[in-house]
C-alpha cells in the first residue's frame, strides 16, 4: 500500500517468483518494478533490489513454461520506478503473468519487491 522501508514482499535468497492474475485479458506492452531509493534505506544501499528478471505471459496457473515476454536488469542506480517494454510481443492475450527474479544487488539474506505493475491492452 505505501513505499515505506520494509513495507515490501521479501523472498529468502536472491532468486524467488511470483503468478499474478489480472482482473482481464490484455496484450502486455510494458512491466514496471518498484524499489525504494538509496536515500530512504535505512543502510543507505538498496542491496535487497531485484537485478535480473524475467517476466512470462500464461495460459494458466498450472503452465510450467510460459511465454518468455522479456529478460531485464533493475537499475539500482535510476529510478526507483523502472519501466521495461515487452521485448518478446505475443499474439495471446494473458490474464496471468509470472515475474521470476534470478539475482539482487548483493543482499545475502534476501530480496525485496516492492511494486511490480503491468501495463497493457484489454484483449
Amino acid at each position: 500500500p505505501d513505499m515505506y522501508p520494509g513495507n515490501c514482499w521479501a523472498f529468502k535468497g536472491s532468486q524467488g517468483h511470483v503468478v499474478v492474475r489480472l482482473s482481464m485479458k490484455i496484450y502486455p506492452t510494458a512491466f514496471t518494478v518498484e524499489h525504494i531509493p538509496k536515500t530512504l534505506a535505512p543502510t543507505g544501499n538498496i542491496t535487497s533490489a531485484p537485478k535480473n528478471f524475467s517476466v512470462y505471459g500464461l495460459d494458466d496457473e498450472y503452465q510450467e513454461e510460459g511465454k518468455l515476454l522479456g529478460q531485464y536488469v533493475y537499475d539500482q542506480g535510476g529510478e526507483p520506478l523502472q519501466m521495461f517494454p515487452v521485448m518478446e510481443k505475443s499474439e495471446n492475450g494473458f490474464q496471468i503473468v509470472e515475474l521470476r527474479i534470478f539475482s539482487n544487488w548483493g543482499h545475502a539474506e534476501y530480496t525485496c519487491l516492492y511494486r511490480f505493475r503491468v501495463h497493457g491492452k484489454p484483449a
